[in-house]
């Protein structure tokens, strides 16, 4: 029997807030119905939090930094597995790449107003969540042979 290993793609998205608590959301052309975080799919052999930041600063010109993971979630009909990254705002205007990116904005995101923006309940929940986050899951980046921990994200380091 030929076993064929399972092929499945890495999505990071990061909830990101400026200094007037705004979240950061974009539109695509691909899914124009809906505002959503900014991310996308994470190459072969990158660190997560690496991909996260190099997402939002392609999508948006936003330099971020990520301070943790506020969910995980499943696509069973893509196969896509989803992380959600709380990060902080650096630096940056908003600048959309326009081939990928029809709108980008800071929004005043609340669970009263969520509907008229992110019309997806699986994108909504996903929001929701890492609005409401108090905690984050640690996150560790490893090569092996030797063993080197090439980075960490726990909120009591």
């Amino acid at each position: 029997m030929n076993h064929q290993p399972p092929k499945h793609i890495i999505a990071v998205s990061a909830c990101v807030t400026n200094e007037n608590e705004e979240v950061l959301l974009v539109k695509t052309h691909w899914r124009s119905d809906t505002w959503e975080l900014p991310g996308g799919q994470v190459e072969e052999g990158e660190p997560l939090d690496r991909a996260v930041c190099r997402e939002v600063l392609e999508e948006t010109g936003i330099v971020v930094s990520p301070i943790g993971i506020t969910g995980v979630y499943y696509n069973t009909t893509k196969n896509i597995l989803s992380i959600v990254f709380k990060a902080n705002y650096e630096r940056g205007h908003i600048k959309i790449q326009p081939e990928e990116i029809q709108e980008a904005a800071f929004i005043n995101l609340t669970e009263d107003n969520i509907d008229q923006y992110i019309t997806r309940p699986h994108m909504k929940s996903r929001t929701l969540d890492c609005i409401k986050a108090t905690r984050f899951v640690p996150y560790e980046t490893w090569e092996v042979n030797p063993y080197n921990l090439l980075g960490r994200l726990a909120e009591y380091d």
